[in-house]
């Protein structure tokens, strides 16, 4: 197979290389999938760098979300839950590549009319905003819900979510194109958060100026948006793509009533299993009602495993909106 291996850590996304290696061989309990696409994440760049909280040792192939065809099914498994020449999204280490192993829990269904651009980055951010809106949150209708960084992959997920759920989404984004993105996504209004003032705009967009009852955050903005969330409403904190962690004003926390939620959709497998499938149930029923598409940035074609460091470098540079997402091609050889 073909993949992008780290044999030592590297400066930046740049320095990837593909190289030639054995088809991986799955164990008892893993399917082996032909990888027709693979989506970027933030946390890929940590990972070649060195940076991230779980390393695998050295060498290993970068890379963890991904749609494709099931090449094999586990041999553990008298009825496995996929079969040859399934359609399937999902995460695991090293999709950067033309072939990876993944085990059953990690693996969903294409959904229908779905194709593996679109899926290949719905694993880590369709759950995460579903979650975060619906379990933590609990979005009702007529809400005003506040989407940071709302042309992000997690972003646009947040604006697709809380519009399902009857929510008017004022969506914060940093360029004139990624207002017109949040827009398409169904976004009501979009507020520049470079701008001075950005809060008072946001207020303003509220019913009598109240402020917002939702915040999504997966920036770091807790103290800026207590400004425009309205008493008893409710702060999600999804994580911290601006670098810092912050020390928040607990005084404005407790004078406006307001509720900090935090939403780590990693720690369901261990903590909340059961909730797992109730949210993939949620999400596949708004794609079957056409209430929640894809995000895959379309601004530029990234084809082949070559261009998987320019993906991260755009991703890394704020350059693209939603997910990047690499399609891979295959051989005869490697096809089913």
């Amino acid at each position: 197979m073909r993949a992008i291996q780290v044999e030592e850590y590297v400066q930046g996304p740049e320095d990837l290389t593909v190289v030639d290696l054995p088809d991986p061989i799955p164990s008892p309990d893993t399917y082996l999938i032909a990888v027709h696409a693979a989506a970027t994440n933030f946390f890929d760049l940590l990972q070649i760098r060195g940076k991230y909280q779980h390393q695998p040792p050295l060498p290993w192939i970068a890379g963890a979300e991904f749609a494709g065809v099931i090449f094999s099914t586990p041999s553990s498994k008298k009825v496995p839950k996929f079969k040859k020449g399934d359609r399937v999204f999902g995460s695991a280490q090293g999709s950067y590549a033309t072939h990876v192993c993944a085990r059953e829990e990690s693996l969903m269904p294409i959904p229908p009319g779905w194709g593996f651009l679109e899926a290949a980055g719905l694993m880590v951010t369709a759950p995460t905003a579903y979650a975060a809106l619906v379990l933590q949150a609990r979005v009702r209708k007529g809400e005003y819900v506040l989407v940071h960084a709302a042309a992000g992959g997690v972003g646009l997920a947040a604006v697709q979510v809380a519009k399902a759920f009857g929510a008017t989404v004022i969506a914060t984004a940093g360029s004139k194109r990624k207002f017109e993105v949040a827009r398409d996504f169904g976004a009501d209004h979009t507020v520049d958060y470079n701008q001075e003032g950005w809060m008072e705009e946001v207020k303003k967009l509220t019913p009598k100026g109240k402020g917002v009852d939702v915040v999504f955050d997966p920036v770091g903005m807790v103290n800026t948006s207590l400004r425009c969330t309205a008493w008893n409403g409710r702060i999600v904190i999804i994580g911290f793509a601006a670098g810092n962690i912050e020390k928040v004003a607990m005084n404005r926390v407790l004078l406006k009533n307001v509720g900090l939620l935090g939403l780590h959709w990693g720690s369901y497998t261990k903590e909340a299993p059961e909730l797992i499938e109730k949210v993939w149930q949620g999400l596949f029923q708004l794609m079957k009602e056409g209430k929640f598409r894809g995000t895959v940035y379309t601004d530029r074609e990234f084809h082949g495993l070559e261009c998987v460091g320019e993906a991260l470098g755009r991703l890394e540079k704020r350059e693209s909106w939603g997910k990047a997402v690499v399609s891979i091609p295959h051989t005869a050889e490697s096809k089913l």
